[in-house]
């Protein structure tokens, strides 16, 4: 299978192969993977017994899905990735902050699963052949991971597609197989000795609702394009597009969540979950888990190192996509190490997915509202102006900069940091919501609401009719 050599480029219409089935299989196969099943252990670690965890974790991931699915429709009809995309809200050079959220999404959901995949396989192979479990062990472990990471990646789209649809059988499989294995440890009462993590029920309950639920699908805002983009819209309705992402997503997060939660609460996994997940397996299903930690891990980080390769190319143009993927491959590994050996596994995820929420959810917002106003209608060649690195078309606005959508993100993406509450750190505005963490919806909402007043005098530009105008100075 070549290389693929596309970056962020417009895809051509004749390798716009894919459809609506492959989409399902790609993020059903590629989240059914140990750095997605350990967010099913985040509200047992909470304090949550299993119908709370349980409905905090659907709860939160049928509202993530329902704000985050069409975002699949951009890509769609512009045949490039989301923050490239973006261009036509924030200009060809504001889309930047796209590529720069995405860059953080993927690279901390990337050092996530390699984290905790080389956890668990540094564990059942302790327990099958006696290899001491050391920080010597766990660096190899996720340096192989690490390289396995980087040849998919490398490799690109069509070999990630191959491998999702040959894992959405398998893992499948596996964890069925596991819910056998563990069930007769199984409980439904939260670990021993695990209060609410945030005092009082209600509190803890929608902080898991957030962490672990909402954070699956936003994990997704920038990565979406990098799929649908290979999707052809005249051979494929938009509707059939939005629901195949939507019940891709639901199966793809819910399935390994609630494997997550439920072998949470048979191992009392309190304040981490790698060690009594091993623990609490019985012998003969540590070959099986062992396979599930390796093929799960390359899989899911497979993508999200491919997604950031794409967004590292986006901001560095002159950089190749493969040369940008082992950077960010380089990058990711190096914050594996850290955090293995530096940081408590429920504190940082917390932290990271609660952050990165607040930061990407207003971007993602004011995407959304422009492709409702131009109605899906890009000039798809003006997007690619930063690319070639020149300058003007439609989407130059000043400087290749959108002032007011920029400025809107950063309004609703500081409100939001300043909402958030994370074991690390707690914003001001905690205070005028009783203590519960609102920081999703305040940085939407504050960002929605500023760049739809910015902007209101403002009718959405269509695409022009002729595509060599797209090298000219356009007024905005």
């Amino acid at each position: 299978m070549p290389i693929e050599q596309r970056g962020v480029d417009t895809i051509p219409e004749e390798e716009r192969t894919s459809g609506p089935r492959d989409l399902i299989s790609i993020l059903l196969g590629s989240n059914l993977c140990l750095g997605v099943i350990v967010f099913g252990w985040l509200p047992p670690s909470f304090g949550l017994g299993l119908w709370p965890s349980v409905t905090a974790i659907v709860t939160g991931t049928v509202v993530g899905i329902a704000f985050t699915a069409p975002l699949a429709l951009v890509s769609l009809r512009t045949a490039t990735n989301l923050s490239t995309s973006s261009g036509a809200q924030f200009g060809v050079r504001g889309r930047l902050v796209g590529s720069v959220v995405g860059l953080l999404l993927s690279l901390g959901y990337t050092a996530l699963t390699l984290w905790i995949g080389g956890d668990v396989m540094v564990g059942t192979l302790s327990r099958l052949t006696g290899l001491p479990d050391t920080g010597v062990s766990r660096a190899v472990m996720y340096g192989v991971l690490a390289a396995c990471t980087v040849v998919a990646a490398v490799f690109g789209y069509r070999l990630l597609l191959r491998m999702s649809k040959i894992l959405s059988v398998a893992m499948v499989v596996l964890l069925a197989v596991g819910v056998f294995a563990y069930a007769p440890d199984f409980t439904a009462a939260a670990p021993p000795e695990t209060a609410y993590l945030l005092g009082s029920f209600w509190p803890t309950w929608l902080l898991a609702a957030v962490a672990a639920g909402l954070s699956g699908p936003v994990a997704f805002i920038t990565l979406l394009g990098d799929y649908t983009r290979y999707i052809s819209p005249a051979r494929h309705d938009s509707r059939k597009v939005l629901r195949s992402t939507a019940l891709g997503l639901l199966v793809g997060l819910l399935v390994p969540q609630l494997f997550g939660t439920y072998t949470a609460l048979a191992a009392r996994a309190g304040a981490e979950y790698a060690g009594p997940l091993v623990d609490a397996s019985p012998f003969w299903y540590l070959v099986p888990l062992l396979v599930a930690a390796a093929a799960g891990s390359v899989g899911n980080a497979g993508l999200m190192l491919y997604s950031m390769g794409l967004d590292l190319d986006a901001i560095v143009p002159r950089a190749t996509r493969t040369t940008a993927t082992l950077v960010a491959a380089a990058v990711a590994t190096a914050f594996v190490f850290v955090g293995s050996f530096e940081w408590d596994v429920q504190s940082a995820m917390t932290s990271f997915v609660l952050l990165l929420t607040a930061l990407g959810t207003p971007w993602a917002v004011i995407t959304l509202i422009g492709y409702a106003r131009c109605r899906g209608t890009y000039d798809a060649d003006a997007l690619q102006v930063f690319n070639r690195r020149s300058v003007g078309g439609i989407y130059w606005y000043r400087g290749g900069w959108n002032p007011a959508a920029t400025a809107s993100w950063a309004i609703g993406a500081g409100v939001g940091l300043l909402a958030v509450t994370t074991p690390f750190y707690e914003g001001p505005l905690l205070a005028l919501t009783g203590g519960v963490d609102c920081s999703f919806v305040l940085s939407g909402l504050v960002g929605g609401l500023a760049y739809t007043a910015l902007t209101r005098r403002k009718a959405a530009v269509p695409a022009p009719a002729a595509p060599d105008a797209a090298d000219e100075p356009v007024a905005a």
